[in-house]
């Protein structure tokens, strides 16, 4: 069974069965609560995966057995997050914000969350972006149930404070200020010994990584 990074589609969000895959917390105008699956509408979310893939590209990766979703990373510019609005320090509404990245509770602490960054980094590389945004969190949180990514995960891979918050800092990444890409992210991710099957009856749980 051979490990893949796949583009992030409706389909395979829809495969995670959770909160996931109809979440629309950074696609929601409305100011929300910062937790995860706060706001959930199939049709918003169907509507917003079409405009964005038409408009602007494919707006994220999946890393996947065959048809099992081990974890996954959304981008697209901040114009079509308009919950960035309400969140504190200034967004260039051009440049790309990583909104989301999860990874399933049985495939944490095994690199993942890091490849599949890399592996969205070097897509934005390729497709002329410069200017990388996220906004995470600067206080104790569990990650399970948090839209951001955690802020230690981002200044490990290099990224810095953009806009300073005592709760949510917004955090920068410069691509050409040169960046550690594997050789073939493929095969790390094939390298990594992720558990994948679950006992019957289970449901899969998703989290961010810390």
């Amino acid at each position: 069974m051979a490990r893949r990074f796949r583009p992030l589609t409706l389909d395979r969000l829809g495969a995670l069965q959770s909160p996931c895959a109809s979440c629309v917390f950074w696609e929601s105008p409305n100011p929300l609560e910062p937790v995860c699956g706060v706001a959930c509408d199939d049709e918003l979310i169907r509507d917003w995966f079409e405009t964005v893939t038409t408009e602007w590209g494919e707006c994220g990766r999946a890393a996947a057995e065959d048809d099992q979703v081990l974890g996954f990373i959304k981008y697209a510019p901040v114009r079509y997050f308009p919950q960035a609005r309400h969140f504190p320090g200034v967004a260039d509404n051009d440049a790309v914000l990583i909104s989301c990245l999860h990874i399933r509770d049985d495939a944490r602490r095994r690199g993942l969350g890091r490849v599949l960054m890399q592996t969205a980094l070097r897509d934005l590389a390729y497709r002329g972006e410069r200017k990388i945004l996220a906004y995470c969190t600067a206080i104790p949180s569990d990650m399970r149930t948090m839209p951001v990514v955690g802020m230690e995960f981002l200044l490990r891979q290099g990224f810095t404070v953009h806009s300073p918050h005592p709760r949510f800092p917004l955090m920068q990444l410069d691509l050409r200020a040169t960046l550690p890409w594997a050789e073939n992210l493929e095969a790390v991710l094939e390298s990594l010994r992720i558990p994948l099957r679950q006992p019957r009856g289970v449901p899969t749980t998703f989290s961010a990584p810390e």
